[in-house]
């Protein structure tokens, strides 16, 4: 892959104190974390569910131009003309996940594609209790079940980068929120890993449907959830030290493949399913990543119940 050629501004990712919760007229996105965090009124700010391990703060996404905000029925949105926000939250009926997933992606699809950032970059997932149930009726595998069927007239050419982490709150609850843009970014695939929707049948019936990372038209790269996996199985099982190692392996490799160098102006949340080891990751990325500034971690579930730690984020790409 060559040099991105930016032909969108970038976005202005940062965390920033809570006090930064009321948005001004240039904020696409305000996303805080825990039960403390109040969203407020405005469509514009999200809260979500996971518990903060770090200083509390809030995730601001920042525009270039001015930003146009409102609701579509269930479903909160910004939009700057080249970027669009959308969060859309859905009760599960009965415990069912995968119709939740299937109301929310048809929803969000719509909305999405009939506005004027048509193209989906980026998704977060949040699914509580996601390892819950075993085999096909795991939730998680349920989970991509709906959402494929969701996807199912999804128009671009690629899969978005996408997250998808387990809740303890105890609310059969699908919050699903993403980035959209102007313009088509290009997916990026870990040279370490089978691509996620390629995974052979014992992962569930249906694969899930994400690139393991998205560069935008304005040279950044959004990283998906990343955890310890090679090819397409989990390694260093219950492992914390061994997982991060090779979590981080991978997020080099994936920013190599995109012509970057991972933990370069680098804005990263690190997923810890056990509250107790927070340190350790903390530690690991600051030692593997010195130049990077405070990374977000949130008490979560991984989507494998073997994996004890995922990071996402978004950095910068040569240009």
């Amino acid at each position: 892959m060559r040099p991105c050629v930016a032909s969108l501004p970038p976005l202005d990712v940062r965390y920033e104190p809570v006090t930064a919760a009321v948005p001004g007229d240039d904020v696409l996105a305000v996303i805080g974390y825990g039960a403390a965090f109040e969203s407020g009124t405005d469509p514009r700010v999200l809260r979500v569910a996971l518990e903060p391990m770090s200083q509390p703060c809030v995730e601001v996404w920042r525009s270039t131009a001015r930003v146009e905000h409102g609701r579509d029925g269930a479903l909160c949105w910004s939009n700057d003309g080249d970027y669009g926000f959308f969060a859309i939250e859905i009760d599960e009926v009965d415990d069912d996940i995968g119709a939740a997933a299937q109301a929310a992606y048809r929803q969000l699809l719509v909305h999405v594609e009939a506005s004027t950032t048509p193209h989906i970059l980026r998704l977060w997932n949040f699914i509580d209790a996601i390892n819950e149930g075993d085999g096909d009726d795991e939730r998680y595998r349920r989970f991509c079940e709906g959402r494929a069927r969701g996807m199912a007239q999804f128009h671009d050419a690629c899969y978005p980068a996408a997250t998808a982490i387990g809740g303890h709150d105890g609310r059969r609850r699908l919050l699903v929120y993403g980035l959209s843009a102007r313009e088509a970014g290009t997916p990026i695939e870990n040279p370490r890993q089978v691509s996620a929707w390629r995974y052979p049948r014992q992962y569930g019936r249906t694969a899930p449907t994400f690139a393991r990372a998205m560069s935008t038209p304005a040279g950044q790269l959004l990283i998906s959830g990343t955890a310890a996996v090679v090819g397409h199985a989990s390694q260093h099982d219950q492992d914390l030290r061994a997982q991060i190692s090779e979590t981080l392996a991978n997020l080099d490799s994936l920013v190599a493949a995109a012509q970057g160098r991972f933990g370069e102006r680098a804005v990263l949340k690190a997923y810890v399913r056990d509250a107790a080891d927070a340190q350790g990751v903390r530690q690991a990325i600051a030692t593997h990543a010195a130049q990077l500034g405070e990374v977000l971690l949130l008490r979560g579930d991984i989507c494998r119940r073997e994996l004890l730690v995922e990071i996402d984020g978004m950095q910068d790409l040569p240009v």
